[in-house]
């Protein structure tokens, strides 16, 4: 047991200097890891990976051996998991969206939920649910709203299916987490007045992306070097999402984007007002005068849309959508995404279940379980998830 730590301990300076030289080669900002995040010294090695994995990419990238993105995607998939003995898993075609279906192979008290989730596995074998994971269409290469229209469809196609796996239509369950938390939101939100289809039992948002309109909200300035979601990232995945590259970055992040009149009106939905007073303690920096840039406007207009950013829905949709779960974490830029989603659901007289994780960053569920990089603050996040299951 005293060889990880000390493991740990010949590694720092390595993990130091690789993310030193990988934030130069990227030009990323510097980064911050506070001292209350959970394993501060475990989250550094993983952002020298994920840093010299980026590095790596782009020199491939020049040499011409393979796009960056793609060498990324590579690695993040990790080893090829063997036979899972406790669950069916089958690939599988959704109204021609690719999806993996994971089925407990032992016999459920009653008719079984569905959700979707990046640990699936896990989620299915706990709370023994049907699991099917989606492989939406992903930016820069498929922009808005590709992926969105990918869950939407297989959504819909599992519902209309879902004799052929022994769920109750009275128990269909959405959920994602970060970007795939974006897209359960506004599936959620599309569903919510189809006539046609079983009303969703929940929906599950792990430290969801919900909007693009302030990336000056108090977690955004707060954790805008906490790994593993840098501020400026969280405006250039936006960006790419919607159009494909990260044009007039600098601009979205400053705000010169949105008209007055606009950002007037979702104000009240929008704004630091409407974060509870205690997540402002780490400070807040006060918002500088920026001028509209109508010409940046042209160009992402629909971040206005609420399939892109669902914080922006109107209450008549709000106030019809399912009982809701929502996770955040301490440090993570989005954390303000969430808890402004879940004031919203809550005046509309939705259902939440908030669960904060005091010591969590972004992305910390996502590594569970990935090649020896878990974090106790993402196994309690995910047992969370898996207790609000069994409780519907």
């Amino acid at each position: 047991m005293a060889l990880l730590p000390a493991l740990l301990l010949l590694l720092l300076p390595l993990a130091a200097l690789a993310v030193a030289l990988a934030t130069v080669l990227l030009g990323l900002p510097s980064y911050d890891i506070p001292p209350g995040v959970n394993q501060p010294a475990k989250l550094r090695l993983v952002l020298a990976v994920l840093l010299g994995t980026a590095a790596l990419g782009r020199i491939l990238e020049k040499t011409g051996l393979c796009s960056q993105i793609t060498f990324g995607r590579y690695v993040r998939q990790g080893r090829k998991l063997g036979v899972d003995p406790k669950l069916f898993i089958q690939d599988r075609h959704f109204n021609k969206v690719p999806v993996r279906v994971y089925q407990p192979k032992a016999t459920s008290g009653g008719r079984r939920r569905d959700t979707y989730e990046k640990v699936c596995r896990y989620l299915s074998r706990e709370s023994e649910s049907v699991v099917v994971s989606v492989q939406y269409r992903l930016a820069p290469e498929h922009k808005y709203p590709a992926a969105y229209e990918d869950c939407l469809h297989a959504t819909i196609h599992f519902m209309n299916n879902i004799e052929h796996y022994g769920v109750d239509p009275a128990n269909v369950i959405v959920c994602g987490d970060s970007a795939g938390g974006n897209l359960a939101a506004a599936v959620s939100q599309t569903l919510a007045g189809r006539s046609d289809l079983p009303k969703l039992r929940a929906q599950i948002l792990i430290y969801p992306g919900l909007q693009a309109l302030d990336f000056n909200l108090p977690s955004y300035h707060q954790n805008r070097g906490v790994p593993l979601l840098f501020r400026e990232r969280a405006a250039f995945f936006a960006l790419q999402y919607l159009n494909g590259d990260a044009l007039h970055m600098q601009e979205v992040l400053e705000g010169s984007h949105i008209p007055p009149d606009m950002r007037l009106k979702y104000r009240k939905w929008v704004s630091p007002d409407n974060i509870p007073e205690k997540f402002k303690v780490r400070g807040v920096k006060p918002l500088r005068p920026t001028d509209f840039i109508a010409e940046v406007y042209e160009t992402v207009k629909r971040f206005c849309e609420p399939n892109l950013c669902p914080l922006l829905a109107e209450d008549a949709i709000v106030h019809q959508l399912p009982e809701s779960f929502i996770l955040t974490c301490e440090y993570d830029v989005l954390r303000d995404d969430g808890l402004l989603y879940k004031k919203r659901l809550e005046d509309n007289g939705v259902r939440v279940t908030w669960y904060h994780l005091e010591d969590g960053f972004h992305g910390v569920i996502s590594l569970y379980d990935y090649c020896g990089f878990s974090f106790p603050a993402g196994k309690r996040g995910l047992d969370s998830v898996v207790n609000f299951l069994k409780s519907l």
